[in-house]
């Protein structure tokens, strides 16, 4: 949509209708370390949180309102996510690898210093589960632990978009589980920077 009222009010809408969409599943969330939920007083300084463009449903559901802010693209198709996110409880920040990238890195360097960031390192384009560099360089430059979420759902109906984007049936069971945190050494090879993106 071209029209800022337009995309405002569909962000509001979308928020809202998120809210009662999820708040209909039955989910649990499991933890490899429980000092990583950032809904816990456990979680203690910031971190860099990666999972897969599909499941964007449920961070923004589940865990807005726990200081973090999201990497969205510049494209248009952004412009409504980035209301939906702020109705939720999300700061954002605004680039992609093809457009403005540097700018975005720059801008969630500083935006680390004192919130948690949320990636989503398949998107925004794809192809789909294959990690760009983004996160691994952030967190080189940051300093900040990569703690990988991931979700399960017994049954969703998938979109024909390039992530197979993921809308949970009302009232389905899903899991939620948050992996074994990474650091990522500050000072590496192109070969190991590779291999991190990888892992």
């Amino acid at each position: 949509l071209d029209s800022p009222f337009l995309n405002k009010l569909g962000g509001l809408l979308a928020s809202a209708a998120i809210r009662k969409w999820m708040g209909t599943l039955d989910y649990q969330v499991y933890c490899y370390d429980w000092s990583v939920d950032p809904s816990l007083p456990e979680c203690r300084g910031q971190k860099i949180y990666i999972f897969w463009h599909e499941y964007i449903l449920f961070p923004i559901y589940l865990r807005g309102h726990c200081n973090f802010s999201m990497l969205l693209s510049r494209h248009r198709d952004a412009e409504i996510l980035s209301h939906v996110a702020y109705h939720l409880g999300f700061s954002f920040v605004r680039g992609s690898t093809n457009r403005g990238g540097v700018a975005a890195l720059r801008q969630l360097l500083d935006t680390s210093r004192k919130m948690h960031l949320a990636i989503t390192p398949d998107g925004p384009r794809g192809p789909i589960y294959q990690a760009q560099p983004g996160a691994v360089f952030l967190a080189m430059l940051s300093g900040h632990t990569v703690a990988p979420f991931g979700c399960a759902v017994d049954r969703a109906w998938r979109l024909k978009s390039w992530d197979r984007f993921e809308i949970p049936q009302p009232f389905s069971r899903a899991a939620i589980v948050y992996g074994e945190p990474m650091r990522i050494p500050a000072k590496m090879s192109d070969a190991e920077v590779a291999q991190w993106v990888q892992r």
